[in-house]
């Protein structure tokens, strides 16, 4: 009987082990060197490696964590859509996430950032449809989205901020809102400095840069910029932001801008010297403007229309004649826009 009762304990903890004859952290350390791309499958292993909460943060207790790239887009029917890439698998190509965004697929000015593990969608109008506070999340972790609560964004310090844009609910065109993911919760300000119609934005130094383009009468770039330790608005620098005409990028506190009013050139600017530098031309046959930028590490990729896409290392790019020596990921049967591009590690 003892000798019974021994044999079923074992079954009944080898039935409720992850990894049949192995401790549950061991087997949690091999779950965490899973390729990402391989996560979706593991419910079709295993119900339990599915519903384990841990198995995707364990890779960066690792340094294993990987790191993925998606885009917001608008099809040629108008609508948006969300696709992903594995940079590890550029040959791979872009994947359309089916059903993302089934409640705001249809509006305009749609805001698009990444905070921890999650992309947000927010805002946006349509033709017959008012400008809406609605914010829809989608999970990276749990591969799903939903709809969070009843204009440009940026994320800082565990905080995302929606400059910009009007809204139905408020008269005043110099509104700036920040969202806290620790509470989950919405705070309005003001302040004069800051205009609805913006073009860009980025982070550098700790600081919040918000790009508002040429004016009708001048061609200078008018920029501000936001200072969180104070809490005020100022506008930037005039030698900083007289190069800052596309797409911007930081990487390693350097602030990379594409300039695509001649082909595609990638300029740099020199903080110690104050001055603008050209760092090198991609390849006309490989981009087509317009272009977004994003960035992983040193590696910069640049997306453009149709999802075609250039990657170049800031630190090992080679110029011939030039132009950056980069890679390339196959390019999609469409001409989808891209409108904004992130990235999100887990």
């Amino acid at each position: 009987m003892e000798s019974g009762s021994e044999g079923l304990s074992q079954a009944v903890s080898t039935q409720s082990s992850l990894i049949s004859g192995l401790p549950d952290d061991i087997a949690l350390t091999c779950l965490a060197r899973i390729p990402r791309r391989y996560h979706s499958l593991l419910k079709c292993v295993s119900r339990k490696w599915w519903d384990l909460p841990r198995v995707a943060f364990l890779p960066q207790k690792h340094n294993l964590a990987e790191t993925w790239i998606y885009a917001l887009c608008k099809d040629k029917s108008e609508q948006l859509c969300c696709y992903v890439l594995d940079p590890n698998m550029p040959k791979k190509g872009w994947k359309r996430i089916p059903d993302l965004l089934p409640s705001c697929s249809k509006r305009k000015g749609v805001g698009f950032e990444v905070l921890g593990k999650k992309i947000y969608f927010l805002g946006g109008c349509g033709w017959i449809e008012d400008a809406t506070d609605e914010v829809y999340c989608y999970d990276a972790v749990e591969m799903h989205g939903v709809k969070l609560l009843p204009c440009q964004l940026q994320a800082i310090d565990g905080k995302m901020y929606a400059i910009g844009g009007l809204g139905s609910k408020s008269s005043d065109p110099h509104s700036w809102d920040t969202f806290d993911s620790n509470t989950n919760s919405w705070a309005s300000h003001m302040d004069p400095n800051v205009v609805p119609e913006i073009e860009d934005s980025l982070v550098l130094d700790g600081k919040i840069y918000i790009r508002c383009g040429s004016s009708a009468v001048s061609s200078h770039v008018y920029a501000v910029v936001y200072d969180p330790l104070n809490g005020t608005w100022q506008h930037a620098d005039s030698d900083m932001v007289s190069g800052w005409r596309g797409p911007a990028i930081v990487v390693n506190d350097t602030l990379y801008v594409l300039d695509q009013s001649s082909g595609t050139r990638v300029m740099v600017w020199r903080k110690e010297t104050r001055e603008w530098e050209a760092f090198g031309r991609l390849s006309s046959i490989l981009t087509r403007p317009p272009c977004r930028l994003v960035a992983i590490g040193k590696k910069i990729f640049v997306v453009g229309k149709g999802l075609s896409t250039v990657a170049f290392d800031v630190d090992k790019a080679a110029n011939m004649d030039g132009v950056l020596v980069s890679t390339s990921a196959p390019k999609l049967p469409s001409d989808d826009d891209v409108i904004s591009c992130k990235s999100v590690s887990l």
